[in-house]
């Protein structure tokens, strides 16, 4: 049985942190969803995916990708890419998979469909730009589910994180201080702390997990007093800067840099917070760039849940706590301020003084004081090359023509599908 992973419709919903991404490469927990469905549900093959069309080029160096019109396996399992994969995920995909022909559905969700011997009229009406949820549907039988989460907004990631980075501790977490540690550093409890090979703790810094854990990976740095509290993933490569304050549930991906105050936030790959300011409840993409002072909030001054400007209306989360939602190749300027819930948009250049507002568009330029012009593609490229080149990372014609696509269809005012 061949194991497919999809994106379907649902991916707009959340823009704009998947315009860059597959839907699966988002991160909650200690992980993205991709490497947690590996981890649970496992494959005893090749897994492939299914990703929309202006990703392909880029994501092909990295991920093994279905093309429908080569490919003709007759035994075949979609499964959504939105899914938080876990042993109940594992128990009724792999332990007790469907029958062939069979959909199985959550509260109107296609969760996996098996199908077998599509013939090419088939395959041309169910993959498309995305899985056409409605035409694979009315070609299977239904069968309902429960136990299962799927992502299906941008502010799930956070929601989900403290419960995900728990539950991840058996999967990410391997005791052992392999790494350097400096004189004068503390470390509290050392039986739920790791620190990686070639990571470096250096003196005064404070490593106290209280109930959870705490994970430095390889090459990773914690710098001289900084101080990290509760559960907290520092990834390969990154780097927590002096006298940061990091605490809660919080993951910092590989490469990133990050000071100040931080905590029950998810920081991407490659992020830069060096500086101090508060972050808080928050989900911030890779290559964005958070300015000094920068501070979100996250709380609201009556208690109430956070609302946010979400797909041209204002949506309830339910959420008492959350902060900014911010995608890719942004960046905020010192002093910036973000009020609970705000969105920030990819390729976003925000500054000036007062609170932006709380959904800023994909691709522009401006803030409180003046507003949001259009941000001209050749120089929101040539920030993005040059942002990637300090991380040693090569921004080649494939992924130059992911990146202008997306910035055409965001001022344009398109569905990003």
């Amino acid at each position: 049985m061949q194991i497919i992973i999809f994106e379907d419709g649902g991916v707009q919903r959340l823009a704009p942190l998947v315009h860059l991404k597959p839907v699966f490469m988002l991160c909650t927990g200690a992980s993205s969803l991709l490497e947690r469905f590996v981890r649970h549900v496992g494959v005893s093959g090749e897994l492939k995916s299914y990703v929309r069309y202006y990703l392909r080029p880029w994501y092909r160096r990295e991920l093994k990708l279905f093309d429908p019109a080569d490919e003709r396996d007759d035994d075949i399992l979609l499964v959504n890419g939105r899914l938080l994969a876990d042993r109940e995920a594992a128990r009724v995909l792999v332990a007790s998979p469907p029958e062939p022909g069979t959909s199985l559905l959550q509260e109107g969700d296609l969760v996996a469909a098996r199908l077998t011997a599509m013939t090419a009229t088939d395959r041309e009406a169910v993959f498309r730009d995305v899985v056409d949820i409605r035409e694979l549907m009315s070609r299977t039988t239904h069968c309902e589910v429960s136990g299962l989460t799927l992502l299906h907004y941008p502010w799930d990631l956070v929601r989900y994180h403290p419960q995900q980075m728990a539950r991840q501790a058996p999967d990410v977490f391997q005791e052992g201080v392999d790494g350097t540690v400096g004189r004068g550093a503390c470390l509290v409890d050392r039986e739920r702390i790791c620190v990686g090979k070639g990571a470096v703790v250096k003196s005064g810094a404070v490593l106290d997990p209280g109930d959870g854990y705490i994970v430095i990976g390889p090459g990773a740095v914690v710098e001289h007093q900084a101080v990290l509290t509760g559960t907290v993933v520092v990834a390969e490569g990154a780097r927590v800067r002096p006298a940061a304050r990091i605490g809660g549930n919080v993951y910092i991906g590989r490469g990133s840099k990050v000071g100040g105050e931080v905590e029950d936030s998810v920081m991407e790959p490659f992020c830069n917070k060096q500086h101090d300011g508060f972050l808080g409840h928050s989900y911030i993409s890779s290559w964005c760039n958070l300015g000094a002072g920068t501070t979100t909030s996250d709380l609201r001054n009556d208690y109430r849940p956070v609302r946010v400007r979400h797909e041209g209306g204002v949506q309830e989360t339910g959420m008492q706590f959350l902060g900014l939602l911010m995608g890719e190749h942004s960046k905020a300027s010192i002093g910036s301020m973000f009020n609970t819930g705000t969105i920030a948009g990819t390729s976003s250049n925000i500054f000036g003084t007062g609170f932006p507002p709380k959904s800023v568009p994909s691709f522009s330029w401006g803030g409180a004081a003046d507003g949001f012009v259009p941000y001209d593609i050749d120089r929101a490229v040539e920030t993005a090359r040059l942002v990637m080149a300090r991380r040693n990372v090569d921004m080649n014609r494939d992924y130059e023509t992911m990146f202008r696509y997306v910035a055409a269809r965001a001022q344009g005012g398109s569905v990003l599908l």
